[in-house]
């Protein structure tokens, strides 16, 4: 791999979408904007549009990271091509409410009760439903439906509907003009411009762990701007490239000439060089594949270095350096075997005993039991005087975190919500409990074919410092807090007690620091960091650098 010819602690440009790499472009902040107020207003309906690769998914992802699960409650839905029935049962299951229910009826009057409890307890409901494009008419009359639950003062959840430029024109039908004349706040993310573009890399690169960001020339940056048109994905499919061809003939900076061959290789421009539109159905199988193919990238990447190519031999089995017979591989693991497995045990036995696996390492007892409830990890948590902080994206942005995980399964046919516990990582395996078709270790392929995307991180909350501090805030939790910053060397100013301007900059530096979106809210989020940023408390970790205690 390329990362330690450059300096990366990992990959800067992974087409996948990864919250920690987030960045704010002047379009990107608009739609945080539009998002929040239509969100915080309870306007009811909110459409986010744009490009295959504008980065919508990403958008969405830090932005349900950043709502607080104290005031919201978030739905993510991101397989929309169901029915309606179908539907209501991947939002209730969301929501950790029954879905054995065969009327749609039945399923919307759990939800009501559901949106009125979190109503009465000053909560905030918000239901993504991600390539909304694809619905069809009868399910989108059934998300209509939906959002008639509402008091007479309020609208009881808050639902944005993601798509492609096709949804706007779905919307505009004169079949579906009840739906559209709903939508309260709607914005188009556009693609960045040149100098959006220029920073973008330059960012990306940075959080990547480069000490030098400048590894591209302008012209290589204009020839990736002109290719890419200012579409992210876009823009990493060509700038990881570039690295690779830059690794390979051991050249920096990369040139005008090396982007122009590096784009020529993703076959994706016409002869002449020029950018030429790409069917949206082909960029999303390129990047599937890409994505899927992570073996055979690897295989043409160490191809390309003629000194390390070796001669097979055939054998049984693979041969250690010393030529002593290796242990066989391990058979893959299928998602037959897994689903299996959890359909076996209950949700409660389940989650029981995932959490209880992470329990000793935060020195609490263990749980004995539980009922089936909305975020189980979480109530088992806070009954023993853990927090957690939710998490979603991909394994790249969870690793970030060095912190062990409880991870939510994605498993086709399987009732109830599902887990595993992410123990440690060594090598590229994965220490997992409970064991999977007997095996404690998987590959990150494997981990990431069954995992959906979210997790729940434990943390203990050392200085009771509440979340949410307004500024002006005072008291002994505001000093902590100083103290925090201060251990964490962005904070200058005396402890005193007051979330001043000077306080509220350093906690600014710190989440830009640490790759979070720097809005000054002293979050779980930014909370967790903290303490894990500080020597005096105990955090368990996923690798032990020497640095942290265990």
């Amino acid at each position: 791999m390329y990362c330690d010819y450059y300096g990366f602690r990992e990959k800067p440009f992974n087409i996948t979408p990864d919250p920690g790499f987030i960045f704010l472009s002047a379009h990107h902040n608009e739609a945080f904007a539009h998002l929040l107020y239509g969100i915080d207003n309870h306007v009811g309906f909110i459409a986010l549009t744009g490009e295959i690769g504008a980065g919508k998914t990403t958008v969405i992802r830090t932005l349900l990271g950043q709502l607080s699960p104290d005031q919201y409650r978030t739905a993510l839905i991101f397989n929309p091509c169901l029915s309606s029935l179908g539907l209501m049962q991947s939002i209730n299951r969301e929501y950790g409410l029954p879905v054995e229910h065969t009327d749609t009826a039945d399923l919307l009057g759990d939800l009501n009760r559901f949106l009125l409890e979190e109503n009465g307890a000053g909560r905030t409901v918000v239901l993504v439903v991600d390539e909304a494009q694809n619905l069809g008419s009868t399910v989108l009359e059934q998300i209509r439906l939906i959002s008639n639950l509402e008091t007479e003062q309020d609208k009881l959840i808050q639902i944005v509907l993601v798509g492609q430029p096709e949804l706007r024109d779905l919307l505009a039908r004169p079949e579906l003009r009840q739906l559209g004349q709903r939508v309260g706040v709607s914005y188009h993310l556009r693609p960045m411009n040149l100098a959006d573009t220029r920073d973008y890399i330059a960012h990306r690169i940075q959080v990547a762990g480069a000490a030098d960001s400048n590894l591209f020339t302008p012209r290589a940056l204009h020839r990736i701007y002109r290719f890419s048109g200012g579409l992210p994905r876009l823009i990493n499919l060509a700038c990881d490239r570039a690295l690779l061809l830059g690794y390979t003939r051991g050249k920096i900076p990369l040139t005008g000439a090396m982007a122009r061959t590096a784009i020529t290789d993703l076959h994706l421009t016409s002869g002449n060089g020029t950018p030429r539109r790409i069917p949206a159905v082909a960029l999303a199988l390129l990047a599937a594949a890409l994505l899927g193919g992570g073996l055979l990238y690897f295989t043409w990447e160490q191809a390309l270095q003629p000194e390390k190519r070796t001669v097979a031999t055939i054998s049984p089995y693979p041969q250690s350096p010393k030529g002593h017979l290796s242990r066989p591989t391990p058979i893959p693991l299928s998602i037959q075997s897994v689903t299996r497995a959890m359909a076996a045990e209950s949700e409660k036995d389940n989650a029981l005993a995932v959490f209880n696996a992470l329990a000793e390492s935060w020195h609490v007892p263990p749980a004995t039991w539980a009922s089936p409830q909305p975020d189980l990890p979480e109530v088992l948590a806070r009954e023993r005087g853990v927090e957690t902080l939710r998490f979603s994206g991909n394994l790249g942005g969870l690793l970030r975190y060095n912190s062990p995980a409880i991870l939510e399964l994605a498993l086709p046919g399987v009732t109830g919500r599902h887990y595993l516990a992410l123990l440690g990582t060594d090598n590229g395996r994965y220490t997992i409990t409970p064991p999977l078709a007997g095996r404690t270790s998987l590959s990150g392929a494997e981990l990431e074919g069954i995992w959906s995307g979210r997790a729940y991180l434990p943390w203990k909350n050392h200085l009771d410092i509440p979340p949410g501090m307004k500024t002006g805030s005072r008291g002994k939790t505001v000093t902590r807090l100083q103290t925090l910053l201060q251990e964490a060397g962005v904070y200058k100013g005396a402890l005193s007690g007051v979330l001043d301007k000077q306080t509220l900059d350093a906690v600014k530096s710190f989440q830009n620091a640490k790759g979070v979106s720097p809005d000054g809210t002293i979050g779980r989020q930014t909370l967790f960091l903290l303490y894990r940023t500080s020597k005096a408390f105990t955090n368990p970790s996923l690798v032990h650098d020497g640095g942290e205690k265990r």
